[in-house]
C-alpha cells in the first residue's frame, strides 16, 4: 500500500456539502480518502471498477470525480477521455502510483484538471479537491449574481465572476483549465504567450515536456468558442513562438 500522510481532523464544519465520487480498487486508500473528506462533510461515493466507476460517473450528480489511474476493466485515462467525449466536463482529479512526466501530460491532454502522485498527503489531497470545488461553485453560480460584470468580445460573453462564458447567448461548458486559460488570453489581448509562460500562468508549473498539454487545451478551447477552429478568430497562432488573443476582437 502507498504510504499516505493521515489527516488531522479539523472539528471546524463544512456549510457547503458536496457529491464526491471516487474511483479507486485500492480499499485502505479508498477508505482513508473517504474518512478524510466525509469529515469535512462532502458526501463521498466509491467505485473499485473501473466499468462501475464510468457508468457513475456518465449517470450521477457529483460535483468533482477522484479518478485512479490503474484501475480493473477500464482505466483511469479512458474513463477521463469517454466522459469529456461524451461532453461531461465534471472536475476530474486523478490519483495514481504512476509518476512518470508523460502519465501526466497524457492525463491532463485527456481532460483531467489536476494529478496528485502516490504517494500523497492527505491534507494536500483535501486542499486540492477544497479549491477544485471552490472553483466549480464559482462556474456553476447564476448570472444574475454578477450581471454587468461580463466582458464581451465579439460575439462571446466572458464572466470572470461566475465562470459563465456565453457565444451568440448560448451557453459554452468549459472546464475550470479552458475557462482559466480563456480568460488569462482575454485579459491580456495582442500579447503572445510561449508554451511554458501559459503553463506557469494556468497551470502553475512550467516543466519541460508538458508543452503538449497546452496545445490539446487550445484545441478543445478552440472546438468550442471558435466558429471555424482550423480558422481561429479568437485565439491566434503565432507559428514559431506560441499563441495569442487576437486584437481585431472588440471587447467592452
Amino acid at each position: 500500500m502507498a504510504a499516505v500522510e493521515p489527516l488531522i481532523q479539523s472539528s471546524r464544519p463544512n456549510l457547503m456539502r458536496n457529491n464526491i465520487l471516487l474511483i479507486e480498487d485500492n480499499d485502505d486508500i479508498a477508505n482513508l480518502i473517504m474518512v478524510n473528506l466525509r469529515s469535512k462533510h462532502m458526501q463521498v461515493d466509491h467505485a473499485s471498477d473501473g466499468d462501475i466507476g464510468l457508468d457513475k460517473a456518465l449517470n450521477g450528480d457529483y460535483q468533482l470525480v477522484i479518478l485512479d489511474l490503474m484501475l480493473p476493466n477500464i482505466d483511469g485515462m479512458d474513463i477521463c477521455r469517454i466522459m469529456r467525449s461524451k461532453n461531461i466536463y465534471t472536475p476530474v482529479l486523478m490519483v495514481t502510483a504512476k509518476a512518470s512526466e508523460i502519465d501526466r501530460v497524457l492525463g491532463l491532454e485527456v481532460g483531467a484538471d489536476d494529478y496528485l502522485s502516490k504517494p500523497f498527503s492527505v491534507p494536500e489531497l483535501v486542499a486540492r479537491v477544497n479549491a477544485i470545488l471552490r472553483r466549480a461553485e464559482q462556474y456553476r453560480s447564476t448570472p444574475e449574481q454578477s450581471v454587468g460584470a461580463c466582458f464581451n468580445f465579439g460575439e462571446m460573453s466572458v464572466n470572470p465572476d461566475t465562470r459563465q462564458v456565453l457565444l451568440k447567448g448560448n451557453n459554452i461548458e468549459l472546464t475550470a483549465k479552458e475557462f482559466d486559460l480563456l480568460w488569462h488570453f482575454a485579459s491580456n489581448p495582442g500579447r503572445v504567450y510561449t508554451r511554458s509562460q501559459l503553463l506557469s500562468r494556468v497551470w502553475g508549473y512550467g516543466h519541460d515536456g508538458y508543452e503538449h498539454t497546452v496545445n490539446s487545451h487550445i484545441n478543445r478551447l478552440r472546438s468550442k468558442i471558435e466558429k471555424s477552429p482550423a480558422k481561429p478568430e479568437y485565439i491566434m497562432t503565432v507559428w514559431g513562438v506560441g499563441y495569442k488573443f487576437s486584437q481585431d476582437i472588440q471587447s467592452t
